[in-house]
Parts: structure tokens; C-alpha cells; sequence
């Protein structure tokens, strides 16, 4: 990967990431970092955020990593799904914040059309955050999808769902999961060569 020019997509769930979200964070401070822009933010279509998500993938050949929040990783996972394999192989890894669980009970109605969430391992290195506190998922639902999509999972404490409501505008912190994933991308490479 050090030899590659990544491109960071961040990929916004509901509503998406106002200005003071660590995802908006992360755009002004990762080199070459670009957000997927979706057309309805408040209700969100699975057909459309995912040819949004294709869109700009496809939009610049480089090799990418997507950063998700909350229904962005659900997206993810359904591009993954149904991806043509040359725009998979453009993907290196995801780093996927707080997914959340379409399929619960209490899933605003909005949200629900993109359940169910695939159970398929991703193709490529990825990384799932949640939160022990997180009302978007539980704990033993974010484990089975990090298990079910091949991921590293990671856990932590009284988060809720890592977003500006939880206190989580710049989420320092969070870089550590990305250069975990990154070094895992560039394993996978030292591997193939």
C-alpha cells in the first residue's frame, strides 16, 4: 500500500455527518479524502446509496478505503454484495464504525428497506467499531456481523454510537483502528508479492 496513492472515501449513514461529526473531521485531515455524497439524506433509498457508493468508487481508478458510520456500513455491505470485481479489487479494506442493525426491532422505519444486511465475508480487510452502549446495535449483534463480514472487531466502552451525540467529534482515537486496517492491507500485500 505505501506504494499505492489510497483514496479515503467516507461513506455517512442517516442523515449524514454534519460539519463537527469525526467523519467531516477525518475528511480535512486524511491526504486525498473524499466523501460519498448522497442524493436523500433523511430517506435513504438501499438502491440509491449504493450506486452513490459505486459512483464513487468508480469515479477515480486509485485503490480506495472506505470509512463507514452507522448505515454506511450497511451499505458497504451491500455494494459488496452485488459489485462487479473490478470495482471490489479497487476496495483495500473498510474500517466500519457503529453498524447498524437494520433488522432490530426498534430500527426506525426509514432504515428499514435495507434489511436484511448481507451475512457474506467482504472481500477485502476490514475493521468494525462498536460501542457496549451503542442503541443502534448490540453488542452481540455487532460481533455477529463483524464475524459473519470477515472483520477484526473492536469494542469499546460507554461510546454510544461514536457520533457527535456520544462526544465523539474528532475521535482521535478512531486513527488507531485505521492504521490497524491499513497495516493488515499492507500484510495482505507483502503476502500476494
Amino acid at each position: 500500500m505505501r506504494n499505492e496513492s489510497i483514496r479515503y472515501l467516507i461513506v455517512p449513514g442517516w442523515q449524514g455527518s454534519p460539519d463537527n461529526h469525526w467523519q467531516s473531521h477525518w475528511q480535512r485531515s486524511l491526504p486525498n479524502s473524499a466523501r460519498v455524497e448522497q442524493h436523500d439524506w433523511l430517506t435513504p433509498q438501499r438502491r440509491d446509496w449504493v450506486q452513490a457508493l459505486e459512483q464513487a468508487i468508480a469515479a477515480d481508478a486509485s485503490p480506495v478505503i472506505l470509512i463507514a458510520h452507522s448505515l454506511g456500513c450497511i451499505t458497504v455491505a451491500h455494494w459488496a454484495a452485488q459489485a462487479r470485481p473490478s470495482l471490489l479489487r479497487r476496495v483495500r479494506g473498510a474500517l466500519l464504525v457503529a453498524p447498524a442493525d437494520v433488522e432490530r426491532p426498534a430500527c426506525a422505519p426509514a432504515l428499514r428497506n435495507f434489511a436484511p444486511i448481507p451475512q457474506q465475508p467482504l472481500p477485502f480487510a476490514s475493521q468494525v467499531v462498536s460501542s457496549d452502549n451503542d442503541p443502534a446495535v448490540s453488542v452481540p449483534r455487532a460481533l455477529h456481523l463483524a464475524r459473519a463480514w470477515g472483520a477484526e472487531a473492536g469494542l469499546l466502552a460507554n461510546a454510544g454510537h461514536i457520533n457527535v451525540k456520544s462526544g465523539h467529534e474528532r475521535w482521535e482515537q478512531g486513527f488507531a483502528y485505521l492504521f490497524r486496517l491499513q497495516a493488515r492491507i499492507d500484510q495482505r500485500a507483502l503476502r500476494r508479492a
